[in-house]
């Protein structure tokens, strides 16, 4: 009885696997269609890029909403693997802001009609989803950021949401103009982000430039905030 459940289980699993490698094929095939035909590509193209009919695509994506949902999850994926390491580098925190800016708009130089379509057709609770994600990274490193300073702030969340909208917005409009290369764009979009962030973290008590760990006295934290450990 119990091998038979055992079997059933492994049948299940693999053709779970199964569909998850073929819906991921799937949107590859997606970005390529995209890529190619422009971010008004229908079905049809997605179905000749990925060699199959429009129903048996229709078989692993419920809707076109689904698909999309599917695209947007493959591109935060790309933006995440690039931001995190980006953010990550042993440098001055400027450096990283700029790192960090140039790893989201490499991403969007790469397939800048999959943002066009997503921002097309991505729905708010989607977009709210994949902003969050990115929020969360950045998010992690101001929180480490000020944490060297034994200081932690309940601004983290929202300055991080600000500036993944920021990022995003300049991301969009760079779609539109793209006369401006890229090096010219993160520069002019880390000069924004980093000025807006190095105000708050002084606010909180961190030195301008952002400091360097370990050098000078630890600056008291700003009234109202508590160092780590600290108890009101």
């Amino acid at each position: 009885m119990a091998e038979g459940v055992n079997r059933r289980d492994g049948r299940a699993e693999r053709w779970r696997d199964h569909r998850a490698a073929r819906r991921a094929a799937f949107v590859d095939a997606a970005f390529r269609a995209l890529d190619e035909h422009g971010p008004d590509a229908g079905m049809a193209h997605l179905a000749r890029a990925a060699g199959v009919s429009k129903p048996r695509l229709y078989r692993h994506f419920a809707d076109k909403a689904d698909l999309v949902a599917a695209v947007a999850e493959r591109v935060v994926s790309l933006v995440r693997c690039r931001l995190e390491p980006a953010l990550r580098e042993p440098a001055p925190p400027r450096m990283r802001v700029r790192e960090g800016v140039r790893a989201y708009l490499g991403v969007v130089a790469e397939h800048p009609n999959v943002f066009r379509f997503l921002c097309r057709h991505r729905y708010a609770e989607q977009a709210s989803r994949d902003r969050q994600v990115a929020a969360a990274v950045i998010a992690a490193m101001l929180t480490d950021q000020l944490g060297g300073f034994g200081i932690e702030s309940d601004g983290v969340r929202p300055w991080a949401h600000g500036l993944v909208g920021a990022v995003e917005a300049a991301g969009s409009w760079w779609l539109d103009h793209p006369g401006m290369d890229i090096e010219q764009v993160t520069d002019h979009i880390t000069t924004l982000v980093w000025g807006a962030l190095e105000a708050a973290l002084r606010e909180e008590g961190v030195p301008p430039g952002g400091g360097s760990h370990g050098t000078g006295n630890t600056p008291q934290p700003a009234r109202g905030r508590q160092a780590h450990g600290s108890r009101s």
